[in-house]
């Protein structure tokens, strides 16, 4: 090709990329819903807090280990709930299920309209343990659910029985007003959400679908509370709405060989050859990509962010899948910088648990480790172990799958009727100073088991409790667990809304 000719094409190609992004540009305006009227809706708090304050002492607590389960902490905690919400125990049908252990609640409210979709609003009864290390930095114990200081501390206190008890509150409530729902609600309380819900919000979901339910109009489940400053970048409060979730696998990586005296080492141990295996693994990271979830939060997001790096942000927003340009490689490079960020744009591998040797003196013949991957779509768990093998390149090593793997989730979709519903109802309870996004869920949760089927396309997850700061968000799993009592009412406010609002079409 003539030089000029090439360089005429060049040029006409720069200027239609150039028009291109000046139109992405042009058209990434806020999405922040304006105007909503903030409402105030007058609850029991003293009561409501009293009541989790108790529900918070039982130790409901969730094990690695599955046979290490407290019955009878499960068992008294639902005789709890029984006696400290009558009129949804007289009005809402109840059951248990779960396997092997039926230890998961589900809740019935039929609606009067059988032609309506049914909403599901989810939480979870389990709690991570207390590492008996970090009791010593608990200001309050953490089973005590002590009120003080302004405080409703303990765990679960914020993961996650605030959830499950301000869903009984407004429903207490609501009962009470003689409301009844036009959509049949379902509450769903899991048993063993931290330790991936096989046993019970599977099972749920499970029974739900082989029970002809066709389509959920709106699922909801926790995530992330409104939080200021828990996006990189976002100093205002912020109400992140997850629209997708990661996988989960968990694998066992071993070798099974000699052990012997440590005063006769062989060239090679079986503690160096894991280490060896595991380096090499996390040296072979996933490549990056970017989800279809990542570019709706970015359309909402985007406009809110630094607006020097906004054309990045349009670029991602209104990119292609199927192609990668120059100004989403940049985006690549930048959040690949930030641990919460990056995690959004690759499958990630985590080495957790590394286990061998008995005493200082002995060569032990076995040597174990555990890996957890959060998938992308596509990377099933044939996909993994085939990077796994293929990274380490020691057929020394066993590799298994030991976890109940879950696929990434579909994505609920930001435009649809029931994400402008939880917009709405958010801002009607904390205001319309605040920005509202959807988000890609890097960890995850139990609706997941609800997510990856055909009849919940739509589930949305947010904590519906309002945090101080990002320092109070380290509660989750960590010490001094907490929430502040007078947010609290305001998250029994919001389901007594949503489920108002939840009387129109979706």
């Amino acid at each position: 090709m003539n030089k000029n000719i090439a360089l005429f094409f060049l040029c006409l190609l720069s200027a239609s990329l150039g028009t291109a992004q000046d139109q992405d540009l042009k058209n990434f305006t806020s999405m922040q819903m304006k105007g909503v009227k903030q409402i105030d809706i007058e609850v029991d708090l003293d009561g409501a807090a009293e009541r989790l304050s108790k529900a918070i002492q039982f130790k409901t607590i969730s094990n690695q280990d599955r046979n290490d389960f407290d019955t009878a902490a499960f068992n008294a905690y639902h005789e709890f709930i029984v006696a400290a919400y009558p009129n949804v125990h007289k009005t809402l049908k109840r059951e248990l299920i779960g396997d092997p252990r039926p230890y998961s609640l589900l809740y019935t409210w039929e609606g009067s309209d059988p032609d309506l979709e049914p909403a599901l609003f989810y939480a979870h009864q389990d709690v991570v343990p207390v590492p008996a290390d970090s009791r010593d930095q608990w200001k309050e114990d953490p089973f005590s659910g002590a009120i003080k200081d302004g405080y409703i501390w303990g765990r679960g206190s914020l993961d996650d029985k605030n959830q499950i008890h301000a869903i009984l509150e407004a429903a207490e409530m609501r009962i009470k007003e003689g409301w009844q729902p036009k959509r049949t609600l379902y509450f769903v309380f899991g048993q063993d959400e931290e330790v991936g819900g096989a046993e019970g919000a599977k099972k749920v979901a499970d029974v739900l679908e082989a029970r002809g339910i066709e389509r959920f109009a709106y699922v909801m489940d926790e995530s992330a509370p409104l939080t200021p400053g828990i996006f990189p970048g976002i100093k205002d409060n912020t109400a992140l709405i997850g629209i997708a979730q990661k996988g989960f696998i968990s694998l066992q990586l071993s070798i099974d060989g000699i052990g012997g005296h440590s005063s006769m080492p062989p060239e090679e141990s079986n503690i160096g050859i894991l280490a060896t295996a595991i380096t090499k693994l996390e040296d072979a990271q996933f490549p990056y990509q970017i989800h279809p979830a990542v570019r709706h939060q970015y359309r909402y997001m985007g406009p809110e962010l630094d607006v020097e790096k906004q054309p990045l942000y349009a670029a991602v927003a209104f990119g292609k899948d199927e192609e990668i340009t120059p100004l989403e490689e940049e985006f690549i490079e930048v959040m690949s910088t930030n641990e919460v960020t990056r995690a959004m744009l690759h499958t990630t591998i985590a080495t957790t648990m590394f286990n061998a040797g008995v005493k200082d003196n002995v060569l032990p013949a076995t040597a174990t480790a555990v890996v957890n991957f959060r998938p992308m779509p596509g990377d099933s768990p044939e996909v993994i172990i085939e990077h796994v093998k293929k990274a380490i390149g020691d057929d020394r090593i066993e590799i298994k799958d030991i976890s109940a793997s879950t696929p990434a989730t579909n994505i609920a979709n930001p435009d649809s009727e029931g994400y402008k519903m939880l917009e709405k109802t958010i801002r009607q309870i904390w205001g319309n100073d605040l920005i509202v996004s959807p988000f890609f869920v890097i960890g995850g949760s139990d609706s997941k088991h609800f997510q990856a089927r055909d009849f919940a396309p739509d589930v949305f997850t947010i904590t519906a409790i309002q945090l101080e700061n990002t320092e109070e968000f380290k509660g989750f799993h960590g010490v001094n667990e907490r929430i502040l009592k007078k947010e609290y009412a305001k998250s029994i406010g919001f389901f007594y809304q949503i489920m108002g609002n939840l009387q129109g079409n979706l």
